[in-house]
């Protein structure tokens, strides 16, 4: 997770980690709650850094502040940790995947989840025995065995406000020195002063601003009020700490005098932290250009980051140039509003709160008609469905872009005029859903689509094959047949002959899920011809691989046909995901005609592939494969840590190979034999040894030559 303190030096905070360190080890759920700015979450990533020796099976943070539904906050969380919902319950996977695990799992920014995260935390911890679970929010769970630890702001010197020598009420200036007297009994109040963590971060962060900035008995008085000002409330302190760019700390100190008089005038009920935030923010608002200004409050749409071309896109118009987006960015992060890592420009969340307070109703309409055509058209532009060669690259770009793009379907669903274009989104997402292992989020805002789009026309039609296919893939045949069947309606008709080839492909599919691997097949090569009749290669690329797949158990001499073909396709276009499934396909159907040597080979290049790029559900099967040929030349050791190392990624996937049609023979007689040949003994100690490598690990044993 990326965040605004996350390039500088931690501050202080000893004695709250202490605190902390000391309360998980009484309790499974601690939860850190205080105001916003407080530092929660810095808190939190660093008490679990400290952690991270001491679980075993590792630390866990996920971040939920982009998470605009609790409907989302399961699969949300199995994604992170890697799971790939294969099931239609991702709660159930993240059980078992818990069970018996010793971890520390952070979930950051809950509080606009708050009854949802309660229920969730609460079932994990019924499942998990083992695991710990730090909270950060601005309201506690409820959760029984809970534990708080309220975190307060950062220390602050107290006493008067005034230095020896300064008259009542006088702020002096900085780097002036008000005596040889007064500064020899300064002396001992500046060593006090420095010792707290306000003052630390601020001298730290000024520093930064200004090359050789200290604390000093000239700028002690001024350093105190202001630190006493901001309460000690980090976010503050750090908003604060970037004026001095451009004015002298003493004037500095009388701006935060002015404005913060003004407001408790304005609103004397306002609790102090909350009225000093929000002051702090109103004056970094106002010290701000009108473009700033502008910029700032539009910004605050996006929860996931921006890059330069999408700021420029969805931003500009109304106020702002496009030419100027880049300068206006620039002093966003001057002023610690945006921090920038690499190519994408991030807002912290209570910044981004205070953004989305700014916009007024008539330019927030138009900002979001802007934002949701420029993300349709991203998700059109960057489909993972397609004969490309930056097949990867256009997966990865999604995977980033994600939190944005729940922003624009959640918005679309808000108006009934735009929920056609939610339903296209949705659809055209179907291949990084299946990718991404996010079939339950994927089906989720199918579903939603669905119910406000009830006219049977393309949108329909496309949706409903793709969320059959999701429904499938988890197993749900009860979900995927009724909608498969509308679909097919619809398709029959004349005018969507673009739509039919992609209705049978499901019909395949679902025929081999429903034990009919004759009529599967034939259903796919029907799909096929379909496809290229069309000249629709990128659907050609797709029922290639179906049909090599399912085919692989029914007439594996053609599925080698199928597959052959699909691998020429991948490598005249370097389409290197989808080759390395074709790799994987051939060598299922090349183990089932007896070629174990080739088949290894194939399916080895296709390891080593996706080991790199991580997908993992590639990756599994491979793994599952690899054990087969093994055991066929007799390394049955080996096969056994392979299929252990294979079952630790099905668990995860929430998914099985006695579930799927072509990996169930295979599995079978590869445990079997390697079972009978080891003795039980020797064959539960090798699969255990598998079970435990862990995933880069597990690639290393299977690329080491057998």
């Amino acid at each position: 997770m990326t965040l605004l303190m996350d390039k500088s030096t931690f501050v202080g905070r000893r004695h709250e980690l202490s605190a902390a360190r000391k309360a998980l080890s009484r309790t499974r759920l601690l939860t850190l709650t205080g105001t916003g700015g407080v530092g929660k979450t810095r808190l939190a990533l660093r008490l679990a850094e400290q952690l991270r020796p001491h679980y075993r099976d590792g630390v866990e943070v996920v971040e939920l502040a982009a998470l605009e539904t609790g409907d989302l906050l399961e699969p949300a969380v199995a994604a992170a940790l890697g799971l790939r919902d294969a099931r239609p319950d991702p709660m159930g996977v993240l059980e078992e995947h818990l069970a018996g695990r010793r971890m520390l799992l952070v979930l950051d920014s809950c509080e606009h989840l708050s009854d949802v995260c309660a229920r969730f935390v609460d079932r994990l911890l019924h499942a998990a025995p083992r695991l710990r679970v730090i909270v950060t929010s601005q309201r506690t769970l409820g959760v029984y065995g809970e534990q708080v630890l309220t975190v307060p702001p950062l220390s602050v010197p107290c006493g008067p406000r005034e230095i020896p020598g300064a008259a009542p009420g006088e702020v002096p200036a900085a780097g002036r020195a008000p005596g040889e007297l007064a500064a020899a009994a300064t002396a001992p109040r500046t060593r006090e002063v420095a010792r707290h963590d306000s003052v630390r971060l601020f001298v730290e962060r000024a520093a930064g601003v200004v090359p050789g900035f200290r604390l000093t008995a000239g700028n002690l008085g001024c350093v105190t009020r202001l630190v006493q000002r901001l309460e000690g409330i980090p976010l503050a302190i750090e908003l604060a700490a970037v004026r001095l760019r451009t004015v002298p700390l003493d004037q500095l100190v009388r701006e935060l005098d002015e404005r913060f008089d003004m407001l408790a005038a304005r609103a004397p009920t306002v609790l102090p932290r909350h009225r000093t935030l929000r002051a702090t923010m109103d004056w970094s608002f106002r010290l701000c250009s009108p473009g700033e200004r502008r910029l700032w409050s539009r910004l605050s749409m996006f929860t996931g980051g921006v890059d330069l071309d999408t700021a420029e896109t969805v931003c500009s118009g109304d106020g702002i140039d496009r030419l100027d987006v880049l300068d206006l960015l620039a002093g966003l992060v001057d002023k610690s509003v945006l921090v920038r890592y690499g190519s994408r420009y991030r807002m912290p969340e209570s910044l981004r709160a205070y953004g989305c307070d700014q916009l007024r109703p008539a330019e927030l309409g138009r900002l979001r008609r802007r934002y949701v055509r420029h993300y349709r058209e991203l998700v059109e532009a960057y489909r993972c469905d397609r004969l490309v060669h930056d097949q990867l690259e256009r997966y990865r770009f999604l995977q980033v872009e994600l939190p944005n793009v729940r922003v624009a379907l959640e918005t679309c669903l808000g108006d009934p005029a735009l929920a056609p274009v939610e339903l296209a989104a949705a659809s055209a997402l179907w291949c990084f859903w299946l990718q991404a292992g996010s079939l339950t989020e994927g089906r989720y805002w199918l579903e939603r689509g669905l119910e406000l789009v009830p006219e049977p026309g393309r949108a329909r039609a496309t949706a409903l094959w793709v969320h059959s296919m999701l429904a499938l893939r988890q197993g749900d045949l009860a979900a995927a047949l009724p909608r498969l069947k509308e679909c097919q309606a619809i398709a029959g008709r004349a005018g969507y002959e673009d739509v039919l080839p992609y209705a049978i492909r499901t019909a395949g599919v679902a025929a081999f899920s429903s034990g009919d691997n004759r009529r599967g097949l034939a259903l796919l090569r029907e799909s096929l011809a379909l496809h290229r009749a069309l000249d629709d290669m990128d659907g050609v690329l797709f029922t290639l691989y179906f049909a090599a797949a399912y085919g692989s158990v029914v007439d594996p001499r053609l599925a080698v046909e199928f597959g052959e073909e699909l691998l020429r396709l991948c490598e005249t276009h370097h389409a290197q995901v989808s080759r390395a499934y074709a790799q994987l396909a051939v060598g299922m159907a090349l183990w089932n005609l007896g070629d174990f040597p080739q088949a290894e080979t194939l399916v080895t290049a296709a390891t080593e592939f996706t080991g790199r790029s991580r997908d993992r559900w590639c990756l599994v099967q491979c793994l599952e494969v690899l054990a087969w040929t093994a055991c066929a030349r007799g390394g049955y050791e080996r096969a056994a840590a392979l299929l252990g190392a294979a079952h630790a990624l099905w668990q995860a996937a929430g998914a099985a190979p006695e579930r799927l049609c072509y990996h169930a023979s295979g599995h079978e007689q590869c445990t079997r034999q390697a079972r009978l040949a080891l003795g039980k003994p020797a064959f539960t100690s090798a699969f255990r040894h598998g079970a435990r490598l862990g995933l880069d690990r597990a690639v290393a044993y299977a690329l080491q030559p057998g």
